[in-house]
This record gives C-alpha cells, structure tokens and sequence, in this order.
C-alpha cells in the first residue's frame, strides 16, 4: 500500500481527499490542531506547523510518502491583505518547504490553486489563460504554483472555486452559511456580479484521486460545471433547500465594500479535467442535491 500525507487534513477538503483514499492509501493527516476532526477512519495524524522547513523535513523523511496532496492554505481573502507576512508563510514557504523535502525522496505533489489568480476579466478560463491576481491571496496562491512549476518535482496543480459541502467541525462555506441564515429568517444581501462555478469538495476530491490513479501531472481546472453569480446560487441553494428565497435581496460588489477585490467575471471550463480525469463534474443544481442528501448527517 502506497503512503499519502494529506496536509489540511481537517479542513473539508481534506476530509473528503481522505475519506476517498483512507481505504486504499497509508494515509498521515497533518494540520495546525492538536487532534484529528474525524476519528472514524484509520490513518495516522499529526499536529504540523508546514512553515518550520526542519518539523517538515523531519515528518516526510519518516513517512516517506510517495504522494503528497496540498489541501492547507490561509483562505480568507480580505485578511490575507491584513495579515500579508502569515499568508505568505503559509501558502508560499509551506509549499516551498514540501518540494524541498519531496525532491529528496521522489515525493509527488498534488496542490490545490484557485481562481483568484485571475482578475475576473474575462472568465470562463481555460489551464492557460494569463494570470494577474487582483489580491494578496491570490497573489501568494501564484507564487505557489509558480515555486512547483520552477521546481523538478511531479505536481498537479488543480485550480478550483466557491468550494462547499459537508464535513466535521469545517468552517461555514457560502452555501452552509447561507442555508443557517435562511433558517434563522434572516435577511441575507448577495452580490449579483461575482460569477463563478461552485464546486462540491466531494468532486474536487475525487479528482485528485483520479490524478494520481491516472498519473495526470499538469493543470487543470476542477470546479462545478456552470458558471454562475452568487445570487442566483442563492436562489438555487433556497429552491433545494425549501427556504425562503424572499429574504434573499440583490447587490453588488461595489455597494459591499469588501477589502480585497475579488474576480467578478470569473468561471472555469472544465472540459480538460472531466476528459482527461474521466470525472463528472457537477452543475449547481446536482451538487446542491449531492450534498442536501449528505448535510443532515453533519448537523
């Protein structure tokens, strides 16, 4: 059985990649807390600080895993333009730590990218489209893929967005977040000129065992199937959910005043990773469906 680390592996994509490979993988989780969310599952965990080259090194060295997948990242935007030195540290020199020691022992290493690195222009992008990140984040979340691309180490880079689903003590995602407020009667305010495609984690995370199980090591753009503005995912997610789509009201980016610009005309064509992967890749509609059938059971 091939060994695999799993970094992030408290978040919910990195209880999905691990839920898909526990069963086929040697699998150590590692992430910032001092236990490991989901017990049910055999695998080894650590607590790992990825910035500390030496705890790194140290860790890989033991395990000597053949796969590495990259799901931890400082993602919330508007603070990665507060905190610029931590989100470096973390989406930049923690990479630059994993391809130090992956080189050593042959380690491959499956990253996960985003939209940010685009400047909503104009989306829906394809793996080769220009990049020009509007934010830090998405500036630091290019350098990463730029370190991977200048390193000699195999990588798959899979560029996702408006990432959602259900998962063990995870932070609240746009449609979790939305669904919570609905219940509650609250009024929600939602922009209508951020468009983009949402992706279930269970996709994305199926697609990354599908890159390893193919020996896929390029870009690709994993994301739901259709693009969408967020206000019309609002409305979806309250038609799937039986809420009240009055509460939900229109806006825009400009009238939010958020900190970090976000790509407002963003969007992926997926059409390389569903053909070369060999995965169905989700419309807003199925996902939504997909992941109504397995939300209750994280409430």
């Amino acid at each position: 059985m091939e060994n695999m680390i799993i970094t992030g592996v408290n978040g919910l994509l990195g209880q999905k990649v691990l839920e898909e490979a526990a069963s086929n993988f040697s699998v150590l989780g590692i992430d910032i807390h001092d236990y490991p969310f989901n017990t049910k599952l055999k695998f080894q965990y650590e607590r790992l600080d990825l910035t500390d080259r030496r705890l790194v090194k140290d860790t890989v060295l033991k395990f000597y895993p053949q796969y590495i997948v990259n799901a931890a990242a400082f993602t919330n935007v508007d603070e990665c333009e507060n905190q610029k030195e931590l989100c470096w540290k973390v989406n930049v020199e923690a990479v630059e730590n994993l391809i130090y020691v992956a080189r050593k022992i042959g380690t491959k290493i499956i990253h996960i990218s985003t939209d940010y690195i685009f400047d909503g222009s104009a989306g829906p992008y394809v793996e080769t489209d220009v990049s020009a990140p509007l934010g830090f984040y998405g500036k630091s979340k290019l350098a990463s893929e730029n370190v991977l691309l200048a390193s000699d180490v195999e990588y798959a880079i899979l560029r996702t967005m408006v990432l959602y689903g259900a998962g063990i003590n995870v932070r609240p995602n746009f449609v979790t977040w939305l669904i919570q407020a609905l219940k509650n009667k609250q009024q929600v305010t939602i922009v209508t000129d951020q468009f983009g495609n949402p992706t279930l984690a269970d996709d994305l995370a199926a697609a990354v065992l599908q890159s390893i199980k193919l020996n896929k090591w390029d870009i690709f753009h994993v994301s739901g199937s259709e693009v969408i503005d967020r206000y019309n995912f609002a409305l979806k997610i309250a038609e799937v959910f039986g809420l009240e789509s009055e509460l939900i009201k229109a806006t825009t980016s400009a009238q939010l005043n958020q900190q970090a610009l976000r790509p407002l005309k963003s969007g992926f064509i997926v059409e390389k990773a569903e053909s070369e992967l060999g995965i169905h890749l989700s419309n807003a509609e199925e996902g939504l469906k997909k992941f109504k059938r397995q939300y209750k059971k994280y409430r």
